[in-house]
């Protein structure tokens, strides 16, 4: 897979910045409640309070959707994030709760599309848990019975019978859910959201948070922000700030990169009739899916530990879009002479549970991590729930499933690089492993 003229983007590869960032705030402003941070979930509680008739202002420090919001693969989950196996072993009391407010989310997004009319290709396909090997098929099928015995609604089948590529060996369809394009996503809610009552700051980078009597005040270059409630909503960023919870998250670099347009006849060869996105059974999983241009995104397959605040503005790594250009010529053979076009990446975060939490410092200071790798469809539906609490004063049963009374976390064990190099290197003897048993099940198929 050639991968000589990529061009490399320190933003998102789904969309272009938008041409109307707005100002940022100067001088002091009181407010009731003061969200900081301008992805899908900052920007979904800024707008839930303004529709509730809060006085609302919402500060970002670059513009609205510029982090995680619109750099993901455009996934739309209808199931709960990280290792399903894992989670029903340490958290099984916890699996109806997540599976119910992963559906919820989803159909959330689905509906906030639809009444605003936001452009962003919604599909509503499902998305695919693709095995790569017979191992994985065995993963796939302990993950429907954990997910269905919590409530949530799937099919597993063979790649024919689930219309996904014929180099899989097959996997488990999330019925919920679909792909969509983030950046449209995200620019959309950004657009419907400057049109409300809310007050929006851009470019107005919070330096600290601190408290003052009874509100919270938002150090910014230009001034200070003075509120009753605040929402910290800033994902992978939200370390940056004292008051942030130690442990919350671990900030996690990972890439997405996109072919070259691929003609309709070869895509249409390779069986993919559903159009599902596929998640591969990896530890650290894989994704692919097609997009409406005719190309496919796929990505991650390394996470990047972040060291530090705050974290750079970087580019992919280009030994690691060299690695992943190999994994896709081993999933897709018959496109192994197709170009990478572009690579982006972004910082998102994840949780020592791999559970989306949300809390409460004090009486006025919220915060949520409703992401490990599905905040598209969790973060606008707990960011929702969370303005909802703060004008209701009570939680919705899908708030109270993540929610943490104390905020007190415990140190991530293998989200150092060393431990990150070590799940990367598991992932890859068992590629060697599964590699190696297929080659002998051929020859044993041409002797016979």
């Amino acid at each position: 897979m050639k991968t000589d003229r990529v061009i490399y983007s320190t933003f998102s590869g789904w969309v272009d910045a938008p041409t109307d960032v707005r100002p940022a705030a100067d001088g002091d402003i009181a407010c009731r409640v003061a969200v900081i941070g301008g992805g899908v979930g900052g920007m979904s509680t800024a707008l839930r309070l303004a529709q509730r008739g809060q006085d609302v202002v919402l500060v970002e420090a670059e513009f609205c959707g510029y982090g995680a919001s619109s750099r993901n693969a455009g996934q739309l989950a209808g199931a709960p994030g990280g290792d399903l196996q894992l989670l029903n072993l340490l958290s099984r009391k916890k699996m109806p709760g997540m599976m119910r407010l992963a559906e919820h989310a989803a159909a959330h997004v689905e509906d906030f599309i639809g009444k605003h009319g936001i452009d962003c290709d919604y599909e509503a396909t499902g998305n695919a848990f693709a095995a790569v090997s017979r191992g994985q098929m065995g993963r796939v099928r302990r993950v429907a019975k954990i997910v269905t015995r919590a409530g949530g609604r799937v099919e597993v089948g063979t790649a024919a019978e689930l219309g996904i590529p014929r180099g899989f060996v097959g996997g488990m369809r999330e019925v919920v859910g679909g792909r969509l394009n983030p950046g449209r996503f995200s620019l959309g809610m950004r657009q419907v959201l400057l049109e409300s009552t809310a007050r929006v700051f851009e470019q107005t980078k919070v330096t600290e948070v601190v408290r003052d009597g009874g509100q919270v005040v938002l150090t910014t270059p230009g001034g200070r922000v003075r509120a009753d409630h605040v929402v910290l909503a800033a994902n992978a960023y939200a370390g940056e700030w004292g008051i942030t919870p130690k442990h919350l998250s671990v900030p996690i670099y990972v890439i997405e990169v996109e072919t070259e347009p691929i003609d309709p006849t070869r895509i249409a060869a390779l069986g993919w009739t559903s159009g599902m996105g596929l998640v591969t059974q990896h530890t650290i999983m894989e994704n692919y899916r097609l997009t409406p241009r005719g190309t496919i995104v796929f990505g991650v397959r390394r996470l990047e530990r972040g060291i530090g605040y705050p974290l750079p503005d970087k580019v992919p790594d280009d030994a690691l879009v060299e690695e992943l250009a190999g994994a896709f010529a081993r999933r897709f053979p018959s496109l192994a002479d197709v170009a990478i076009e572009r690579a982006w990446g972004g910082w998102i975060a994840i949780t020592s549970s791999w559970l989306p939490l949300a809390g409460q410092l004090g009486d006025n200071v919220h915060y949520s991590i409703a992401c490990n790798g599905h905040g598209l469809a969790q973060a606008p539906y707990v960011g929702t729930l969370i303005a909802d609490a703060i004008v209701d004063g009570e939680r919705h049963e899908d708030l109270q499933t993540l929610w943490h009374e104390k905020p007190k976390f415990l140190r991530p064990m293998m989200m150092g690089r060393a431990g990150l190099r070590m799940i990367w290197a598991y992932d890859r003897l068992l590629d060697l492993v599964n590699g190696s048993r297929r080659n002998a099940r051929r020859g044993a198929v041409r002797l016979s």
